[in-house]
């Protein structure tokens, strides 16, 4: 029996670049970060006083009915995933579907409500156990994103939600891309959200010595493979990707963006938040995905690199992607995105694969901002500081985490 084949046909995003995927794709056109100085609480204790966070949002306008009044109970991850699936639902027109139990959905997040964990520890703590929210627990949950969605939406096909830290949406697309497959449901809302932007998460990662301190320059702070990177930036955000049945999707007239090929995934079972240094997980995932696919290294147009700015963590992935198409450099563009709207962490894979989705469909490959002294230790790949525009019709998006989670995620052009 033939494979059924999964395509996307709607998309939405709200991140540090923009509330919609009109206005990221915009902003990475133009080269804009969108890392700036934090001004959601006070910083002066904190080492690290930047991050790429959401702007002009609100999220009562995403709201209706009894849940608009449980709304402002909920973490602001799902705020923002359910803004993203709006903007998903009306391209992919998902009204149009009737059969509701065949309509699912998959979205993850990397750490979940820690703004509603926060707070509530702060009460607890200064006001007694009674100042404790009702609503603490299900509102803080990473599975909640699903559970609203399906709630707004009527969906009653499977709902799952993964929490695998930066693999997190990669993974969630995986999976709803395996349960279409499989024949469990005919479309899946798939994607990551997340919303920890707060004192707690800053101060955590940054006693690990994970974020960049460099609060003077915010734009660049994120450097992904630049000699001079000091870590990652904390961003926030969402983004939802409507995978659908290739031929359900023609059937009803919906708009086919792009194909879901394949997701390579493997684990390094090397360290907690460490890579393996020789990029073999890595290496793995990627050549997991292209076997899943049915490709060849010399068929990938462009590469959107996990590539978060730290010193280890960028150089094993580039070693691992070297070894993959050392034979091809120079037909793979590569790159990081992070560049642009930092890192979102159990999002961060669903932003850039709605990134890599538009580089199939425009034919133009973001630059490489704040790449102004390559590592030297890096392999010689393509990393272009200005935008290329070249037809691309396979391109892989890899995202890792902590737990050694690797995700490598293949999207073609139809």
């Amino acid at each position: 029996m033939q494979q059924r084949r999964v395509v996307i046909t709607g998309m939405g995003t709200v991140n540090p670049l923009g509330n919609s995927v009109a206005q990221t794709w915009d902003a990475v056109l133009a080269g804009i970060s969108a890392i700036r100085p934090i001004t959601r609480f006070d910083t002066s204790r904190l080492a690290t006083q930047i991050a790429g966070d959401v702007q002009n949002f609100d999220y009562n306008a995403y709201f209706e009915g009894e849940l608009a009044k449980k709304a402002k109970r909920m973490d602001s991850f799902c705020h923002y995933a359910v803004a993203a699936m709006k903007e998903a639902s009306d391209q992919a027109g998902l009204a149009e579907v009737e059969d509701r139990q065949r309509v699912g959905v998959s979205i993850g997040s990397g750490i979940g409500g820690l703004t509603v964990q926060y707070d509530n520890a702060v009460a607890l703590q200064t006001k007694g156990p009674r100042r404790v929210s009702p609503f603490y627990i299900p509102m803080s949950i990473g599975n909640m994103a699903s559970g609203v969605i399906s709630m707004m939406y009527g969906l009653r096909g499977p709902n799952v939600s993964l929490q695998t830290a930066c693999a997190s949406a990669n993974h969630s697309i995986a999976m709803a891309q395996l349960i279409i497959r499989n024949s469990m449901a005919d479309v899946m809302v798939a994607g990551g959200a997340e919303g920890t932007l707060n004192e707690l998460a800053i101060a955590a990662f940054g006693n690990m010595h994970a974020l960049s301190t460099r609060n003077d320059s915010p734009e660049t702070a994120s450097r992904p493979f630049d000699r001079d990177r000091d870590g990652f930036v904390l961003s926030e955000g969402a983004a939802v990707l409507i995978l659908e049945e290739y031929e359900h999707a023609k059937r009803r007239g919906a708009p086919i963006l792009a194909e879901v090929r394949a997701c390579g995934m493997s684990g390094d079972a090397y360290d907690f938040v460490a890579p393996d240094p020789e990029g073999r997980g890595a290496a793995y995932s990627m050549q997991m995905a292209l076997e899943q696919a049915e490709l060849n290294p010399e068929q990938l147009g462009y590469i959107n690199t996990h590539g978060t700015s730290t010193p280890v963590g960028d150089l094993a992935e580039i070693n691992g992607i070297h070894a993959l198409i050392r034979n091809s450099v120079e037909k793979t563009h590569i790159g990081s995105t992070k560049s642009y709207h930092g890192h979102v962490l159990g999002a961060t894979a669903g932003v850039e694969a709605v990134i890599t989705v538009q580089v199939l469909r425009n034919g133009i490959i973001p630059a490489n901002i704040n790449l102004f002294n390559p590592d030297p230790e890096l392999p010689p790949i393509q990393l272009p500081t200005q935008i290329v525009e070249k037809r691309v019709d396979a391109a892989l998006s890899n995202s890792f985490g902590f737990g050694g989670h690797n995700s490598s995620l293949i999207l073609t052009r139809i």
